[in-house]
């Protein structure tokens, strides 16, 4: 794998957790985030989010080859390019990730063999209590299209907010599919201080990355500090597990279930 392409803010997290310090990106995302933004540019925004989310991600976790290619001039060129042959699959986790993951997938099988570039599906909703806090999550139905041995297997979900989706998703692949993956990434837009101490503890294997840390409701002193020095006080969910600032229930917007 290469050594880290992009740049990335200052936490204390861990080497796994990749906040991406990209100011043309979070521009798209303060826009996808405001309540005014609707479909279809929504859409846009997301496309452009997660093709540079991706990028990050080809850049830094995937194999790469010395590879010639002969130009249009008649010359060759030599250079370091993506291995095309790297297994991949994208997971859709319903129902935030369904076009995340659709544009990975199509991405994905531009730069590299698209016959070794696989889509997953898993569909799940949060459990909640009689409160509305937010429980866990479950599984409710899958389409898995074969072994994970020696797959980088990608899982763009917007919103890491508790991480009991992902950690729930990463159980199945772990117990339920035939092989060990190469790597497991996560492709987040937000994540929160709470979902980030949740993969640390029950998957810190994970490359975890994202575009910001939300923690919208930690106290001013804890705010002024760098991000995960006083982890312990960072807080980024309400009291019904939703992000703060965040971006509301993108999975809602995104397929107006709202209207």
């Amino acid at each position: 794998m290469a050594g880290t392409c992009y740049r990335e803010i200052e936490h204390r997290y861990g080497d796994n957790i990749h906040i991406l310090d990209d100011p043309y990106m979070h521009t798209l995302l303060a826009e996808l985030s405001m309540s005014g933004t609707v479909q279809p540019r929504l859409n846009w925004l997301l496309t452009s989010l997660y093709d540079g989310l991706l990028r990050a991600v080809l850049n830094n976790e995937f194999p790469r080859q010395v590879r010639s290619v002969k130009t249009r001039m008649g010359a060759e060129y030599r250079g370091d390019l993506l291995d095309r042959s790297a297994r991949v699959v994208s997971v859709d986790i319903a129902r935030a990730g369904i076009k995340p993951s659709m544009i990975c997938f199509e991405l994905l099988s531009t730069v590299l063999d698209p016959a070794v570039v696989r889509q997953d599906h898993i569909v799940m909703e949060r459990t909640v209590d009689e409160d509305g806090t937010v429980t866990g999550a479950a599984i409710s139905g899958t389409k898995i299209g074969g072994p994970v041995d020696g797959r980088i297997i990608l899982f763009p979900d917007p919103m890491g907010a508790t991480g009991s989706s992902l950690c729930e998703v990463l159980s199945f692949y772990g117990d339920r599919t035939e092989g060990r993956p190469a790597a497991l990434v996560t492709l987040n837009l937000i994540v929160t201080p709470e979902f980030i101490r949740r993969i640390q503890r029950d998957a810190p294997g994970v490359q975890v990355y994202a575009f910001r840390v939300d923690r919208g409701l930690s106290s001013p002193d804890v705010l002024a500090k760098v991000p995960g020095e006083d982890w312990s006080r960072e807080r980024g969910l309400n009291d019904h597990d939703y992000i703060v600032p965040g971006a509301g229930g993108l999975g809602e917007v995104l397929n107006n279930a709202l209207t």
